[in-house]
């Protein structure tokens, strides 16, 4: 990897990275997690601007910022801000961006983290736009089925619940198909991944298949990634009633996916996953998400330029 491949550069898309890139970020994080590069960040500012509701992300950024030194400023509620009296994202960035070494921006609008990156004259990192990216979720996601698998390499894994709105699952199924996976997504109709996400993956040569319920599927996986079916993404209630709890995984679910088969989630869950999975040995999703520091703290050091 060149030396300053990553400094002064925006996180905004996991297409804008080839397979190199991406390892380099996952070896970095794995380096981490084992010690390396403690108070790479001192001095450093970190600007967490969340126009939408966060606790994993947000809180994760924060620790790992801290846990390398560095400070922290920011809002998690963009009513306690100018916005609510009209300032316009623009200004909001043109500001802040004086006032810290990175931004951290989630927005329920997608492309806001793209305008950001162009306006801002420090690294700007997409903690999530709308149901469009979330770059440093996939990340982690790939750092822990790395960590946990050995390998990223021809995997075979699950996407199940809600691939239409699910920004979690855009951006993780395009990062796999680097790797060569085999991808299954489950979902009701209502819910598949959309259509022009599947051309992105023919046009990669990435091998899928798409179903309607668990029990259709019947190779094994290597990883289920559950998502939640999100409330906040439907305009018409009566349309989130008919698919809510649609696919619910219990211990009866892992007797039959197998023995071997990771539970991975991206969390907040509601009721997709039953909570007597959660001591199961496969059942990654909390050790997933505790990933989240040592990956943004990779991500942080390399835009910055504090590690190489």
């Amino acid at each position: 990897m060149p030396i300053g491949k990553f400094r002064d550069r925006s996180i905004i898309s996991i297409r804008d990275f080839d397979k190199e890139e991406i390892e380099h970020i996952i070896n970095k994080a794995l380096e981490i997690k084992q010690g390396a590069f403690r108070m790479a960040m001192e001095g450093k500012i970190l600007a967490t601007l969340f126009f939408e509701p966060s606790t994993r992300t947000r809180l994760s950024f924060e620790s790992a910022m801290v846990g390398m030194g560095g400070k922290v400023i920011g809002f998690a509620d963009p009513g306690h801000t100018s916005v609510k009296k009209g300032e316009s994202i623009t200004d909001t960035i043109k500001t802040v961006t004086g006032y810290c070494d990175v931004i951290a921006i989630r927005h329920f609008v997608e492309g806001a983290a793209r305008l950001a990156s162009e306006i801002a004259d420090v690294p700007v990192i997409n903690a999530g736009d709308g149901a469009n990216q979330h770059p440093t979720q996939t990340f982690l996601d790939l750092m822990t089925m790395h960590e946990e698998l050995g390998t990223l390499e021809g995997l075979k894994v699950g996407m199940v619940g809600d691939l239409k709105y699910g920004r979690t699952v855009h951006s993780l199924s395009h990062a796999l198909c680097l790797f060569g996976a085999d991808l299954t997504f489950i979902s009701p109709l209502s819910l598949r991944i959309p259509k022009d996400l599947l051309e992105n993956l023919e046009s990669m040569g990435c091998k899928y298949s798409e179903h309607q319920q668990l029990g259709d599927i019947q190779d094994s996986l290597d990883v289920l990634y559950v998502t939640r079916i999100q409330k906040e993404r439907f305009g018409d209630f009566q349309e989130y009633e008919r698919v809510a709890g649609s696919y619910r995984i219990t211990t009866q679910t892992l007797d039959k996916l197998g023995p071997d088969t990771k539970i991975m989630h991206p969390l907040p869950r509601v009721d997709e996953i039953d909570p007597c999975v959660d001591s199961d040995p496969r059942a990654l999703y909390f050790k997933q998400a505790h990933n989240g520091v040592p990956t943004r703290q990779a991500v942080l050091g390399l835009v910055t330029g504090a590690i190489e």
